[in-house]
Parts: structure tokens; C-alpha cells; sequence
């Protein structure tokens, strides 16, 4: 069944209720037992809300650890063997040579959230990043409108810029 432990909980809170009304030594007993199911039983939802780190596999550590500080302007927090790590707002970003061969791919796409998209690609464009394009517009959505850029680090992971423009 489906809604077994929800089922269960439901039943041990009515017998719960039932004893409770004729011996309080049975409504004790109850409870314990709803006490016990509960801890056997654990929740079936789960809501991933937080993103505490993101791995980027990169080859030469030296080289993408001077991209994402010197070139992109990121907060180095910390270095230690083979892995080097920055502050993106809170979440933390950590560039590392794979353990293994089957670890060694490209990392996802990472989107940078900026104000100005215009000014963050001009600005970067300087410090000789090399974007795949122009900034352009991905979707008119109702209350603002959806501009991306894409580019790549030192390591050839794909990497983009984004920015929510306010509609007037």
C-alpha cells in the first residue's frame, strides 16, 4: 500500500484518542508505540532547497585557480592538495584534478547571475574571456526578460552569464 505509514500514523493517533478517553495508563502505551512507528518509518519527502558547493574538474589547478580568481574576480577561500576553493555569494565553488579517470569530464553548465549583462561581458571580454557570442535574449517572460551569455574557463568548461532585465 501506497500510504502505509501515513495510514498507520492515522490509526495510532485514533486508538491514541480512544484510550485517552477511558485509561490513561493505555493512552501512555499508545503514544509510545506512534513514537516508536514514527522513528521506523521515515518521512517519504525530501526538499533539496540549498546549494552548499559546486565541483568544477579542472586539469592544470594553477592555471584555472588564476581564471576563476584573477580573471573572473572570485574570493579565494582556501587551497589544499589538488583542489582549490571560492566564494560565489555563499555557495562554494570548488575546482579539483578528478580522483579517477571516470570522475574526468567536462563539469555542467554553471550560470553566473549578474545586474548587467552587458557590462559584465564588456568588462570580462577585457580580461581576455573569450564568449561564444554577444549577449542575447533567451525568453520575454511577464515580468522581465531573460539575457544569457556563454563562455568558457581556462579548463574549456562551459560557463555563462545571466541576467533578468525588469520590464518597464
Amino acid at each position: 500500500m501506497k500510504h502505509q505509514p501515513l495510514f498507520i500514523f492515522c490509526s495510532l493517533i485514533f486508538s491514541a484518542a480512544l484510550f485517552a478517553q477511558s485509561d490513561p495508563a493505555k493512552t501512555a502505551h499508545a503514544l509510545n508505540a506512534k513514537e516508536r512507528s514514527s522513528t521506523m518509518s521515515q518521512p517519504t519527502t525530501l526538499g533539496l532547497s540549498q546549494i552548499g558547493q559546486i565541483s568544477v574538474n579542472v586539469h592544470d589547478l594553477e592555471r584555472a585557480a588564476a581564471f576563476y580568481r584573477d580573471t573572473l574576480g572570485m574570493k579565494h577561500l582556501f587551497t589544499v592538495p589538488k583542489m582549490v576553493f571560492f566564494d560565489c555569494n555563499g555557495i562554494r565553488l570548488m575546482l579539483g584534478l578528478p580522483e579517477k579517470p571516470e570522475f574526468d569530464h567536462p563539469s555542467s553548465v554553471i550560470y553566473f547571475k549578474v545586474d548587467n549583462i552587458q557590462d559584465a561581458f564588456a568588462k570580462l571580454s577585457k580580461r581576455s574571456v573569450k564568449f561564444e557570442g554577444e549577449p542575447h535574449l533567451i525568453a520575454k517572460l511577464q515580468t522581465h526578460d531573460l539575457w544569457m551569455a556563454f563562455f568558457h574557463d581556462s579548463e574549456n568548461n562551459l560557463l555563462a552569464l545571466m541576467s533578468e532585465v525588469a520590464r518597464n
